[in-house]
């Protein structure tokens, strides 16, 4: 499966399987260099697709993380227009390479300051000061696949219902997921 991940050059590529515990099915998660046991996007995707054809208002899948349910809001004609997952609860700590991290972004500083978090794939979170200042990022790709022991660097600023944000995974094979 990781060579096909490769070949077909998405941020992640899923697979179904019939499911093997109290799930509707079970998937497995690859980006072009490893395999996820959790991505939010691809398992919200992976409702989506699933779910339409088999009209479920909630569809139970199987990730390395255990089993996700994803319910599902649909429109008049029941086409899916929503979706809720209660995911697994992340662990989080302190980043102990902020400095290395901000230099690699090409910044000075992180409101708040940098976090970890571990969900079976470990990211960091920065804060910056304005969308426009995500927007500006150019970050050294090099340094940042570098930093081992992350995944991928998630990177954010706005308020309400506002936000912009970009995520960065060179060291996956994922330099900016689109």
């Amino acid at each position: 499966l990781q060579p096909l991940a490769k070949e077909i050059g998405f941020s992640e590529t899923v697979f179904v399987y019939t499911p093997e515990a109290d799930g509707h099915a079970r998937i497995r998660i690859f980006t072009p260099t490893s395999e996820l046991p959790f991505a939010g996007h691809p398992v919200l995707g992976t409702a989506f697709i699933l779910a339409g054809p088999l009209q479920l208002p909630e569809i139970r899948l199987e990730t390395g993380q255990g089993v996700v349910p994803i319910a599902l809001d649909r429109d008049e004609s029941g086409r899916i227009v929503f979706g809720r997952m209660l995911q697994p609860i992340p662990r989080w700590e302190p980043f102990e390479r902020e400095a290395e991290l901000l230099a690699a972004l090409g910044i000075e500083r992180s409101e708040p300051p940098v976090e970890l978090y571990d969900l079976g794939i470990r990211h960091v979170c920065v804060g910056l000061p304005s969308e426009e200042a995500v927007a500006a990022l150019e970050p050294d790709y090099g340094a940042l696949a570098r930093l081992t022991g992350i995944v991928g660097v998630y990177c954010f600023a706005g308020s309400g219902l506002r936000w912009k944000t970009r995520m960065f995974a060179p060291a996956d094979g994922v330099p900016e997921d689109p």
